[in-house]
């Protein structure tokens, strides 16, 4: 008994010792490639660790628990786990059997002896052959991938295998792209997708020259490798195939969601910004008949979207710019007793669109006039006199200053969905209007005031939940305590004068509004739910639409005409009502009121179009208020970078890294938080001015 301990024992040991040696195998395996990417390493340790359990006397059915696990999807922590599992199962089948040790020694002699008719091989054709299924593993067979493919090809995706096994971390940035390209690839049976028996195939030839004409769409050709496939051997031709690869998932990528993330602009925006699935991209261009036409459907369909790409390659075919500069010269100022000429005169006349002479050279006063309105519109010194900077801003963007904000404009466009809806509000911000889109017709535009440009209104895309008629104002705590308790111990009276109400209570100091026609928020608030908490909304304050520039509020829009733009809505969300600007107007009273504008979904998308081509196709531009244009330039000549999707709920984009950012508190310069609601629910919204 004593033998038969020492002879079990020692064969526990060496059991351990060969699987200890093929765990090694699999660490060293794993950091010498980023992942295990091809069936033949597994099938090649699969099979010499079940042979090694064979020639020690494992019985075939212990194998076949195992043999399975290690059949699952392939992990190199799989294997491992499953070889220590099959450490401890001969352990136990061992001394299990301490008793019928010959029984052992017999069943092993009849598994070595069905070995030896079929050697263990790493080839994928390989199988592992057994003369009797009782007592060993069964016949498996595992085609080879290749054996189809044509003479010319099947070398190319040789060498494409390898390339997805040792390098695709260098050729592919994203580990989604990898695993999306390496399924792709190993679904085609490896074979190259832009050859055809080792020459270049029309799909190529369609991408590319779909590729070469980016800067149409306001892209950089340099971005995006565009291979030679002339005259090159397989090891160069299976790495130009997936480089091809790389750049077409790249542009798609580009053209339909972006260069980098949007917060490399600014963290006051939230949209979807959904990049195209890798696996989508690749499948729609392969079953394609023509590749180039379905690259080009990644890019946004929006026709404001479209009609800049047109306006884009109008002004680049234009050898000069879209107008007159005014020159640079003396200040011109005006002087009842002596006044100023200079041969400027008449193209400042013409951008103010005054009426005169040409030949009269004269700064007169009807000129210096118009030059302060100009000036007090565009919040700039209001002097009258014709300055430097005047100057600058009468001339406009040069001929390249304007394709480079189309570009910029092109971009943003790219972070919004590329479907509006069949209703929806379209807000421009620099242009300080707003317009409601229904089936592909404009209802109905009018003006707005935005957020002043220290307290910028956000970009988002949300949909419109209902409309709050006579509203009640809750005073955020910041003008408080920084603005109305200052004043409120000055002149005890002063708020009451207002209309505002004090409550004192356990948690401080609580102002409000109450319904009325003095309300800051007017009659009437319409509530799209968003982080920023933001939202459109009547005034009292009639004279800012009056202004040219109406950056004036605290982030939040106020509408011109807002009876009317509730009965446009409504009209669209319940249309079997009838509503009228009467039937709105007689809601107004003392009592707050909700209208529901859902399920019917009404997006509301705020816009930054500082260039949008108008309804009779001419190209305009305005000032850049928030200064995003230059931001957005700088970000597109420095930053590249992977774009997630944000998964549906979340307010942070994804980084470019791939990790995500938590939801916290909105930055400081937003100012919406801490302004509008300090905390409270969104629902129902508070705090707006």
């Amino acid at each position: 008994m004593r033998e038969l301990n020492r002879v079990l024992r020692s064969r526990a040991l060496q059991v351990l010792f060969a699987f200890q040696d093929a765990v090694s195998a699999i660490v060293a395996l794993k950091l010498t490639s980023p992942f295990i990417a091809t069936s033949i390493k597994y099938d090649a340790f699969v099979s010499r660790m079940t042979a090694e359990a064979l020639r020690l006397g494992v019985p075939s059915k212990l194998l076949a628990v195992p043999h399975k696990v290690l059949n699952r999807p392939r992990s190199d922590y799989i294997l491992a786990g499953a070889a220590l599992a099959l450490i401890l199962a001969v352990v136990l089948k061992i001394f299990a059997h301490g008793n019928t040790f010959p029984a052992l020694q017999a069943e092993q002699a009849s598994t070595a002896s069905s070995l030896t008719a079929a050697p263990v091989s790493g080839s994928p054709a390989t199988a592992l052959a057994t003369t009797n299924p009782e007592n060993a593993l069964e016949q498996r067979v595992v085609p080879d991938p290749l054996a189809l493919l044509d003479p010319a090809d099947r070398v190319i995706a040789e060498k494409i295998r390898d390339l997805l096994a040792t390098k695709s971390a260098r050729i592919f940035a994203s580990k989604k792209e990898r695993e999306a390209v390496e399924a792709f690839y190993q679904k085609r049976s490896l074979a190259p997708l832009w050859l055809d028996k080792g020459i270049e195939n029309a799909r190529a030839k369609s991408v590319i020259a779909r590729i070469k004409n980016a800067d149409a769409d306001g892209l950089d050709l340099n971005d995006y490798y565009i291979p030679n496939f002339s005259g090159l051997g397989p090891d160069v031709l299976a790495e130009a195939d997936l480089k091809l690869t790389q750049s077409v998932l790249t542009y798609a990528r580009h053209v339909q969601a972006g260069r980098f993330p949007y917060h490399s602009v600014s963290r006051n925006i939230q949209l979807p910004q959904a990049p195209p699935e890798p696996i989508e991209v690749l499948s729609s261009i392969s079953a394609a008949s023509d590749a180039g036409e379905a690259l080009d459907k990644f890019s946004p369909q929006q026709e404001p979207y479209q009609k800049l790409k047109v306006a884009l390659a109008q002004l680049r075919n234009k050898t000069g710019g879209a107008r007159s500069e005014i020159a640079d010269g003396p200040v011109l100022t005006y002087s009842r007793e002596h006044q100023m000429e200079d041969p400027r005169v008449p193209l400042v006349r013409q951008r103010l669109k005054l009426a005169g002479d040409p030949s009269d050279l004269r700064y007169d006063a009807t000129v210096a006039d118009a030059v302060k309105n100009y000036q007090r519109a565009n919040q700039l010194p209001a002097t009258g006199s014709l300055d430097a900077r005047t100057v600058r801003e009468l001339s406009g963007p040069t001929h390249d200053k304007q394709i480079e904000i189309i570009i910029a404009n092109m971009e943003r466009w790219r972070w919004y969905p590329h479907d509006l809806g069949s209703a929806y509000v379209l807000v421009n911000q620099p242009d300080f209007t707003l317009k409601v889109m229904h089936d592909g017709q404009q209802e109905w535009a009018t003006q707005i005031v935005i957020g002043k440009p220290s307290m910028p209104t956000p970009l988002l895309s949300e949909t419109m939940k209902y409309i709050t008629i006579n509203p009640t104002w809750h005073v955020p705590p910041s003008i408080v305590q920084n603005e109305y308790l200052p004043a409120l111990a000055q002149d005890p009276s002063v708020l009451a004068r207002m209309g505002l109400r004090v409550h004192y209570g356990r948690d401080g100091v609580e102002i409000t509004q109450p319904p009325g026609e003095k309300n800051a928020l007017g009659r009437i608030r319409f509530n799209f739910p968003n982080r920023f908490l933001v939202y459109q909304h009547d005034t009292p304050d009639k004279y800012m639409f009056g202004h040219d520039v109406r950056a004036e509020s605290h982030g939040c829009m106020r509408v011109q005409d807002p009876a009317k733009y509730a009965e446009v809505l409504l009209n669209i969300a319940r249309p079997d009502e009838h509503w009228t600007v009467e039937k709105v107007d007689s809601m107004f009273g003392s009592a707050e009121q909700d209208i529901q504008l859902q399920p019917t979904p009404i997006w509301v998308h705020l816009t930054y179009q500082t260039a949008f081509v108008d309804d009779g196709g001419k190209l305009q531009m305005r000032r850049d208020v928030y200064n995003l244009d230059s931001r957005t330039l700088a970000a597109i000549r420095s930053e590249r970078a992977n774009i997630d999707s944000v998964p549906e709920g979340k307010s942070e984009q994804v980084t470019a890294s791939g990790s995500t950012r938590r939801a916290g508190r909105p930055l400081l310069d937003s100012f919406f938080p801490s302004f509008f609601f300090a905390g409270r629910p969104l629902r129902p919204p508070r705090g707006i001015y």
